[in-house]
């Protein structure tokens, strides 16, 4: 006798049917990022966060960007209305427990980053569910470790800000099984995002060749050979970059900047991925670039 054969949306997505119910952990600039695009793509969007005063924010940060978009023609009221309906926030990861697809978005620690996986993985019911990482840096391969589905877990590398720039990064760790790579892929191109599959090293693609020009842009700086409105406008007016590497360093965050700088050091030694003394002094002070109010140039 043969079993009925399955309904469930659960089953479909065994079977690499369309992932319809997603999470994320945080809603900081990324998180929130992330949520919106996947709402404004119609799918059912639950953020876990770490206390309502969290859930308050990352909203707020939701409907600005929104509101934004509402203001410059590019999504009408109802679309955002609708949107913001599809997403809701939970103070607790084992609220995730159904989702299709998990996107971990907390701060460049790997610790950090190995023990949300770590919860995900037992919370998790679907067993074929997808665990990824925001991660700009850190070893995808190591973060699957921590998980008892390492064949699941995989790299999904969004870019600053998510609701702007068209690329994602796809990194697949010589643990990712391939269906888990394809299903990725069909969920970052369903979102309206073009797609690279980049290798499980340290910065991927994209940030291997960009951080090394921030950092010579912050030792250009810190050696006194150029300030950096100089730098930022000669990269600019000279190269038709449409930002300055000291500015996007800032919308980065300074924080952010030393720690993926100090993961690729870490892993290569390269003389070229070492953060530079001043990188290191202001995030110590606390100057942490646009999110603080003050970085390379002052957001007061």
């Amino acid at each position: 006798m043969t079993s009925p054969a399955p309904t469930t949306a659960l089953a479909s997505a065994r079977h690499g049917g369309a992932i319809e119910r997603i999470g994320i952990v945080g809603c900081g600039t990324m998180g929130a990022g992330i949520a919106e695009i996947g709402a404004r793509a119609g799918l059912d969007v639950r953020v876990a966060v770490s206390s309502d005063a969290s859930a308050a924010r990352g909203r707020r940060r939701i409907l600005d960007s929104l509101d934004r978009a509402v203001a410059k023609g590019r999504v009408a009221e109802a679309d955002r209305d609708a949107a913001l309906d599809r997403i809701e926030f939970t103070a607790d990861l084992a609220g995730l427990a159904d989702r299709q697809l998990v996107v971990e978005s907390v701060r460049e620690d790997e610790q950090v980053k190995r023990e949300v996986f770590a919860f995900l993985d037992k919370v998790v019911s679907d067993p074929d569910a997808i665990l990824a990482t925001n991660t700009s840096s850190l070893s995808v391969a190591r973060l699957a470790r921590a998980t008892e589905r390492s064949g699941h877990v995989i790299g999904i590398h969004f870019f600053n800000p998510v609701p702007a720039l068209p690329l994602v990064e796809i990194v697949p760790s010589v643990l990712t099984h391939r269906d888990t790579t394809e299903r990725a892929t069909r969920f970052a191109t369903g979102l309206g995002k073009t797609v690279i599959e980049a290798p499980d090293r340290a910065g991927f693609v994209i940030n291997a060749l960009l951080f090394p020009y921030l950092l010579s842009a912050i030792r250009m700086v810190d050696t006194g050979l150029a300030t950096a409105e100089t730098i930022d406008r000669g990269m600019q007016l000279g190269c038709s970059h449409p930002l300055g590497p000291l500015r996007l360093a800032d919308l980065i965050g300074l924080d952010t900047t030393a720690a993926i700088a100090e993961a690729m050091y870490e892993e290569t030694k390269e003389p070229l991925y070492a953060p530079p003394p001043l990188l290191l002094r202001m995030v110590e002070c606390g100057i942490l670039g646009k999110k603080s109010g003050r970085g390379f140039y002052s957001y007061s």
